[in-house]
Formats: structure tokens, C-alpha cells, sequence
């Protein structure tokens, strides 16, 4: 990674790191989802980025991968525990931070537990020490907390335009070799809850990105393709990003199960605690250094 490059992965930490400081006052009862994740995206490109993926706000059992509907009524209830999930794009270098916010006051021992797991993987990466040790660490430190991590959940590596370049980080121990080399960009996640340990996909899928080429016959569908490629490349988008330039539901809704059958994109459903039991999350992507890590969203 030349030094052009590198400045771009951290001015793209820099950002995320303001915007999830200023995001956690819009985390209030009563307060739209959609609104919220819109004005994040929103504060995004007022620093002049683009945001890697729709903000994600995932309520008490659902962990990951909630985005709202276009003209979604759903707001945030007295007692929820929100994960906020967000990202930066600057120059093709990405970013990726999270956070939660506990409302009922009932559960700081659960986020602490996330926090603290993510704060001691953080201290542990370096240079040869391998993903599978990684896992084993934030493993060790939920459970001596009370409680489990989600085991099929994980960080992941990063590279220029490429949110998650083939190298995961689990969040329990494993054998997976693959050892931190000096300049390596991860993300690192831990969840952990008070459930199963683990989730499943609901229905619901929101979020879509580019799979493969592949023919698709219908011709809203070619030009959604088209408008998706030129706007976001592989990167993650909303449906409701897709309904706000073409206007009808049902074309929006048909293009996309078309693209998604001939596999021309992939979709994200959202997910939940297969024992309904609330996960809680924090994240930071780090820098690999010669003799520990940087976290560039600090």
C-alpha cells in the first residue's frame, strides 16, 4: 500500500470516527430509524464522502444488517438496545465502525462485554499472530463476562473497494491460520448477547450489492443495473436508495428480485438471535502496524 493509498484509509477512519461521535445524539426514544439512518448518510457526505454501506440500526435480537424501508414508520422504543452500524468511502479506501446504545439502562454488562472484547483484540493483533487466536480472545472475554459471542459472525479484512476482501476475524477460537502481516486493514466486530450464540436470516433483505454479470431480460432491470454499477460498484446500497431515483415500488421490487435470481446481485438478509436473546456490538477498523495495530477509527 503506497502512502497515497494509506492517507485515504485514514481520512476515511478520521470521518467515520466523527460521524459515529455525532450520530449517538440522534439515538433517542421515539426517533424514526429512517430518519436516522438517512441524516447519517447525510452528515457523511457533508464531510465530503460517500458512505460504504446503508447505515445499519439493528434493535435488541436483530444483530446485523437492518436497514429501514423506504417510508418505514419503525422507531426506536424506550427499552431498546440500537447498533448503530456505519461506513466511509474516500478514494476507494473504506472504513467500518459500530456501536450500541443501551436505552433501558438494564444492560451496560452485556455492551460492556462487546466493548471490552473488542478493546482486548485490538491490544492483541500484531503481526503474526493469526485470525483463529483473535477469535479466541474476544471468545474468552465475552464468555468470562457472563456472556456468548455470536459465532457466526465475524470481522473481516479490508482492502480499496473491497469491503470484505476474503479474510475473516471469528469471534471464537478457531484453527484458521491466517496470520496479521504488517499493513493488513481489518475490521474487527465482537458481538456478544445473552442468547443462543449464534443467527439466523429473517425475510427481510434491504441491502444488495453487485455478485456477477449475468443476462437479465426486463428492461427496468437493466437500467437499475446500470445506475447501480456507475453509483456504487461492489459496494453495498439500500433499496430505498434504488426507490428514490426510480420512483415505482413494484418496478424497484421486480428489478431487483429478477437480478437476485439471475444472481446478478447478492442480498443481505437481515439478522437475528436464533434465541431471541439481545446482541450487543462494537467495531473499529484497524491498521496492522510493525508491532501491534493503529485503530483508524478511533
Amino acid at each position: 500500500m503506497d502512502s497515497t493509498e494509506l492517507d485515504s484509509f485514514r481520512q476515511a477512519g478520521k470521518i467515520a470516527s466523527k460521524i459515529r461521535e455525532e450520530s449517538k445524539r440522534l439515538i433517542i426514544v421515539g426517533e424514526s430509524l429512517l430518519d436516522i439512518a438517512e441524516t447519517v448518510e447525510q452528515m457523511i457526505k457533508e464531510e465530503g464522502a460517500n458512505a460504504a454501506f446503508p447505515v445499519t440500526i439493528s434493535i435488541n435480537d436483530i444483530a446485523a444488517h437492518y436497514t429501514p424501508e423506504f417510508e418505514s414508520s419503525l422507531a426506536i422504543g424506550e427499552k431498546d438496545l440500537v447498533k448503530v452500524d456505519l461506513g466511509i468511502e474516500v478514494n476507494g479506501a473504506l472504513s467500518d465502525t459500530a456501536y450500541s446504545i443501551d436505552l433501558s439502562g438494564e444492560n451496560e454488562a452485556l455492551t460492556n462485554a462487546s466493548l471490552n472484547a473488542l478493546e482486548l483484540a485490538i491490544k492483541t493483533i500484531k503481526p503474526g499472530v493469526s485470525v483463529g487466536e483473535i477469535g479466541g480472545v474476544i471468545e474468552q472475554s465475552i464468555r468470562s463476562a457472563g456472556f456468548k459471542p455470536i459465532s457466526n459472525l465475524s470481522g473481516h479484512m479490508i482492502k480499496s473497494n473491497e469491503l470484505h476482501a476474503g479474510i475473516d476475524i471469528p469471534n471464537i477460537k478457531t484453527s484458521d491460520p491466517y496470520q496479521f502481516k504488517e499493513g493488513d486493514i481489518f475490521a474487527v466486530e465482537p458481538f456478544a448477547t445473552n442468547g443462543a450464540g449464534h443467527v439466523e436470516d429473517l425475510e427481510q433483505v434491504e441491502i444488495f450489492s453487485l455478485y456477477m454479470p449475468s443476462s437479465i431480460k426486463m428492461r427496468q432491470s437493466r437500467k437499475i443495473a446500470e445506475y447501480v454499477v456507475k453509483n456504487y460498484g461492489t459496494l453495498p446500497f439500500a433499496e430505498r436508495w434504488i426507490r428514490k431515483e426510480f420512483k415505482s415500488r413494484l418496478l424497484v421490487s421486480a428489478a431487483l428480485r429478477e437480478m437476485l435470481q439471475s444472481h446478478l446481485l447478492r442480498g443481505y438478509p437481515a439478522l437475528r438471535e436464533v434465541g431471541r436473546g439481545l446482541v450487543s456490538q462494537f467495531e473499529h477498523t484497524i491498521l496492522v502496524t510493525k508491532d501491534g495495530c493503529e485503530a483508524l477509527t478511533r
